[in-house]
C-alpha cells in the first residue's frame, strides 16, 4: 500500500470506520470487476450501441451486461441516451466521471499485463502442491 493509501486508511480507522459507506467495498469493488473494465474499455472511443458491446464482449450474457450497464449508470460512469426513434434506438457513453477513470484504470491494465505471466506461474506452482 503506498504511504497515501495507508494515511487514508489510518484517516478512516480514526474516524470510526463504517464498513457500509467503505469507499473500497463502494466503489472499487464494483469498477474493479472485470464486466466494468470491459465495457468501458469499449466505450472509450465513442458511444455504442447495446448490441455492439455484445458483440465486442462475446463471453459476457445479454443479462450480465444489461445489468453492468445499469450499474454504470447508476454509478453516473455511463450515460444511456434514448432516440426517439422507431423502434427506439439507446446508446452509451461514457460520463465524464467514467472518462477519469480510464487512467487509474490503464495503470491497473498495465499492471496486469506486466505480472500477467509470474501470476500465472505462482498460480500453477500452488495448484501443484494443493
Amino acid at each position: 500500500m503506498t504511504g497515501q493509501g495507508r494515511a487514508q486508511l489510518e484517516k478512516m480507522q480514526t474516524e470510526g470506520f463504517d464498513a457500509t459507506n467503505c469507499p473500497v467495498r463502494t466503489v472499487l469493488g464494483h469498477v474493479s470487476s472485470k464486466w466494468t473494465s470491459l465495457i468501458l474499455l469499449e466505450l472509450e472511443a465513442k458511444p455504442t450501441r447495446f448490441n455492439a458491446l455484445a458483440r465486442a464482449i462475446p463471453d459476457i450474457s445479454k443479462r450480465m451486461l444489461t445489468q453492468s450497464l445499469r450499474d454504470l449508470e447508476r454509478d453516473g460512469l455511463v450515460i444511456r441516451q434514448v432516440f426517439d426513434t422507431k423502434p427506439p434506438s439507446v446508446t452509451y457513453s461514457l460520463s465524464d466521471l467514467g472518462k477519469s477513470f480510464l487512467a487509474p484504470l490503464g495503470h491497473m491494465i498495465e499492471w496486469a499485463m506486466t505480472q500477467h505471466d509470474q501470476i500465472r506461474s505462482s498460480r500453477t506452482s500452488f495448484d501443484k502442491h494443493k
